[in-house]
């Protein structure tokens, strides 16, 4: 069983109340913890995605504060986990300041801690997506709005490798199929070249 102590330090309300695009960037290599009864499981993160305010029409908070986007106007470094596809959750760390919605999707994983049992929960298959990574840990709803720099709920973010920007690909986000331009385009969208760190 693991036990969180002292030596656990998960990244600090500041790391998210920063623009959106430099906290997706350097959320690459970072190591993205969650506990599943009692065991730690450890992925380092490979691919992210910025959504950027009301007027990013491929952002939830193109339609408004609603219960559903409620988390994204909250305070900065929150979980905001949402359903999609009718079979997918999907986490989010919710970024900048208060008031102003905004959010990166952590889209990929590489498993380093407890491979087995995230193998195990998909069935031997990868981790490299958002509904992925999440099944791959067991996040759900029920993760929606936990604080990401605390270690009391379970899951958090904390310092991982460093990945230089050679190794970085940006590119146009994914699934926005009827998203308009120029917000369909936009290269808001980080990815480790080969998928591995």
């Amino acid at each position: 069983m693991f036990s969180v102590n002292s030596v656990v330090k998960p990244l600090p309300r500041n790391f998210y109340d920063r623009p959106t695009l430099q906290v997706a960037r350097d959320l690459i290599g970072a190591r993205l913890v969650r506990i599943l009864d009692g065991v730690k499981l450890v992925g380092l993160i490979t691919e992210t995605e910025a959504y950027i305010g009301e007027k990013d029409l491929g952002c939830h908070a193109k339609a408004g504060r609603t219960p559903r986007t409620q988390v994204m106007y909250g305070p900065p470094g929150y979980a905001y986990v949402y359903f999609t596809y009718g079979n997918h959750w999907m986490l989010n760390a919710v970024t900048e300041r208060e008031g102003f919605p905004a959010a990166v999707l952590l889209r990929a994983i590489q498993p380093v801690e407890g491979v087995e049992i995230m193998s195990m929960r998909r069935h031997g298959r990868d981790t490299f997506g958002p509904g992925k990574l999440t099944q791959a840990m067991g996040i759900t709803k029920n993760e929606n709005g936990l604080d990401l720099t605390k270690t009391s709920g379970g899951l958090w973010i904390e310092a991982g490798v460093h990945v230089p920007d050679s190794r970085v690909t940006k590119s146009p986000r994914m699934g926005l199929y009827s998203v308009p331009e120029p917000w369909k385009s936009k290269p808001w969208r980080f990815l480790v070249k080969d998928w591995k760190i």
